[in-house]
């Protein structure tokens, strides 16, 4: 696993395997493109952040700052190793928390862009998009699930590989 664009392109990322689901590189890929207008200079969250690929491929494509939630102890000592790695920790901060107590506690658009990538097989990530409605965490909000996952409406979709992700902008 590596990073996709940007100024870090083609450099490794640490795996952590076991439960953890890396997201695809050409899904990352996709994904970064749907927020490439807005990444540069934002302030990004990694929701469900497993090794963190989603928030540093936003870093190494221009986002100034990003947030990682992760609870898992494999996943999290893989991202604390690859925010080492790039030497991030100024620009970075992790949470080991539980994702909806840490959204609790979030500011309304506290964030530019969040992307969220719950295991495919729960219902969480439709209740990410509602607490997300509740209280816009991010002005964008970018949602990775399997294509046949059901979510509120009001996103649009781009599929790439059997993974659906799913824009929401807030009002």
């Amino acid at each position: 696993m590596r990073i996709v664009g940007g100024r870090w392109a083609g450099r490794d990322l640490v795996s952590p395997g076991g439960r953890v689901r890396p997201t695809a590189e050409a899904v990352r890929d996709a994904a970064a493109s749907l927020v490439a207008a807005e990444v540069r200079g934002a302030r990004v969250l990694d929701l469900f952040a497993g090794t963190g690929a989603l928030g540093l491929e936003a870093l190494s494509r221009g986002a100034d700052r990003a947030d990682f939630v992760e609870r898992d102890p494999a996943a999290l000592h893989a991202l604390k190793a690859n925010v080492a790695a790039f030497r991030l920790a100024k620009r970075t901060r992790i949470f080991k928390k539980d994702v909806f107590r840490f959204l609790e506690g979030c500011e309304r658009e506290a964030y530019d862009v969040a992307f969220a990538d719950p295991p495919y097989t729960s219902s969480l990530a439709a209740r990410v998009v509602e607490s997300w409605r509740d209280r816009p965490f991010a002005r964008i909000l970018v949602v990775e699930t399997a294509q046949d996952t059901l979510l509120p409406t009001g996103g649009w979709t781009r599929t790439v590989e059997g993974t659906a992700l799913t824009r929401y902008e807030a009002g």
